[in-house]
């Protein structure tokens, strides 16, 4: 089987993607919209092609009409690639650009995943992003989600059946350590470390998840007798939110608490949760939270807002849930984290034991797997545009 994805080939979870179905045997094709790291595909024998579409939006005149010009070159040299690749399937990775193009080449069968902003945000920009996401998924032979909660909100574009194809953790990488995770009340005695591992704009409430710690901290304080109270917050990402972040946290008075590590490579992520005693993702919205599931499977217990996403992902006792933009709520809960070690290890058993149960990276590949395998024999491969085979 040959897939040909069209995405963001700089993105991490297309690198996973691409990397898994070539490690499972799958001949796969990557036409990346964007410059992409051709070494790393090299090393993984994905065949990477690259088109760089958004060069339009580096200044001068009407980049409207530039847009259209650089959307109908992507096009054609698409179609130019499934002409000599032949893949059995085009596999488009978010319903905006990326879907446009492929839906636009003609090519059939045609999987669209949806990743978040593309049916959260871009559509209810105005009216015609709209109409452009449900004329591009209506394109699709088959839609697909990564989790429940988003595949609800792509029904406002789609009518169709839409699959769940979560977007899992390698939980041999992301798991806890020897001495430490749901069989320790504490992996610091001498400090208590929270942490986030989120990019930093306003969306992902790094300013909540502050104002939450600062007063934390103070309460902590009252209730040891005005002593120190050893906490410590460490925020690993970048964004461009940064210099303000950093400014609150002066003006909060926990700058010196507060760690700002900058980007960490994701497979640096599971070292940052061996510091952190529990994660905190208050985010204002949230249509998966893979960065929860990874803390989970590391053996961190987790705090979240009720964003959708946080809340499929720590249904029935999997984490601690706390109102959106509640920062109030959110020190509640930090607190009580941080006083209970056994709550600790009822957490962190409970969210490691969510992640094998539903987010396990080997068996996610198998569910996309399965959706190829259900889809390729009702097309036959002709090189050019696919037609669907009468019944």
């Amino acid at each position: 089987m040959k897939i040909l994805i069209v995405a963001d080939g700089g993105n991490i979870h297309t690198k996973r993607w691409a990397a898994a179905l070539a490690d499972a045997g799958v001949e796969t094709v990557l036409y990346s919209l964007t410059p992409a790291e051709t070494g790393f595909y090299s090393g993984k024998g994905v065949i990477l092609h690259v088109f760089d579409l958004f060069s339009y939006k580096q200044g001068g005149k009407k980049p409207f009409l530039k847009a259209i010009a650089r959307h109908s070159k992507a096009v054609r040299e698409l179609k130019r690639l499934i002409k000599k690749e032949k893949p059995d399937i085009v596999h488009a990775h978010y319903a905006t650009s990326y879907g446009l193009v492929a839906a636009l080449a003609g090519f059939h069968p045609l999987i669209i995943s949806v990743w978040g902003s593309d049916v959260y945000e871009f559509p209810k920009q105005s009216k015609i992003n709209g109409l452009a996401v449900k004329f591009t998924l209506g394109k699709a032979d088959r839609v697909l989600s990564t989790s429940m909660a988003m595949a609800k909100e792509t029904k406002k574009y789609y009518g169709g059946d839409i699959g769940i194809t979560p977007f899992g953790v390698d939980t041999e990488l992301f798991s806890p350590d020897r001495n430490s995770g749901p069989e320790s009340a504490n992996r610091h005695p001498s400090c208590f470390t929270f942490g986030t591992v989120k990019t930093l704009s306003r969306r992902y409430g790094i300013d909540i998840l502050l104002r939450a710690f600062a007063e934390a901290k103070r309460r902590l304080q009252d209730t040891a007798g005005g002593s120190q109270a050893r906490l410590k917050l460490i925020i690993a990402g970048r964004g461009k939110d940064e210099s303000e972040l950093k400014s609150l946290a002066s003006e909060l008075g926990i700058a010196e608490d507060t760690v700002f590590t900058g980007a960490v490579p994701h497979e640096k992520v599971p070292e940052i949760y061996s510091h952190i005693d529990a994660a905190v993702f208050l985010s204002r919205e949230e249509s998966f939270g893979v960065a929860a599931v990874e803390a989970m499977a590391c053996g961190c217990p987790v705090i979240a807002s009720d964003a959708e996403g946080f809340k499929e992902i720590l249904e029935d006792g999997a984490g601690i849930i706390v109102r959106k933009e509640n920062w109030q709520e959110a020190a509640e809960a930090m607190v009580s984290i941080a006083s209970d070690g056994e709550m600790r290890k009822r957490l962190a058993a409970a969210g490691r034991k969510r992640v094998e149960e539903r987010y396990d990276w080997h068996s996610n590949v198998a569910t996309m797997l399965g959706e190829y395998r259900k889809l390729a024999p009702l097309y036959s491969r002709c090189g050019e545009t696919e037609k669907k085979k009468k019944p």
